[in-house]
């Protein structure tokens, strides 16, 4: 059996105010995804996570950046190649619902273009490459308002 081949990936939980994920739908795979991608020579997972934001995304500033987890996802097995994926969860102010961004860093990508949007959580579909597998550790909005408004209501 050969040995396995180990990829280091960065993976980018976007949320917005409203709690909403950024997700896109990526060609050669069924299912939602979120920004990510692999680590290059000598860079941190946190680098990469920035990096791989703005290529896929466009999205420059990152607010509130947090590591959630890291594991070991197996991609095949034969030959064996498995993802060291380091997640991690940002806020981000973005005003659009949706917008085609297109990669012009040069390299693999270059061209690509992402159609990307928002979505709560929540009423997710499946992600590809199981990228939903730590959703659950995404805070919730802050609803205080929301309670508020309920309680002066039901008071009336």
């Amino acid at each position: 059996m050969a040995d396995p081949t180990y990829v280091q990936k960065a993976c980018a939980y976007i949320t917005r105010g409203s709690g909403e994920l950024l997700v896109f739908e990526g060609p050669e795979h069924d299912g939602l995804q979120i920004p990510k991608g692999t680590l290059e020579p000598g860079e941190s997972p946190r680098e990469a996570l920035f990096r791989e934001v703005i290529e896929e995304s466009g999205l420059g500033t990152l607010n509130a950046t947090r590591h959630l987890s890291t594991d070991v996802w197996t991609r095949r097995h034969s030959p064996p190649k498995w993802y060291v994926r380091h997640f991690f969860h940002a806020t981000v102010y973005e005003p659009r619902d949706r917008w085609t961004h297109t990669v012009t860093d040069g390299g693999d990508e270059h061209g690509a273009e992402f159609e990307l949007y928002w979505i709560h959580p929540s009423t997710a579909r499946e992600f590809a490459l199981d990228l939903d597998d730590y959703v659950q550790l995404l805070p919730l909005p802050d609803r205080a308002g929301e309670r508020n408004a309920e309680l002066a209501a039901a008071s009336d």
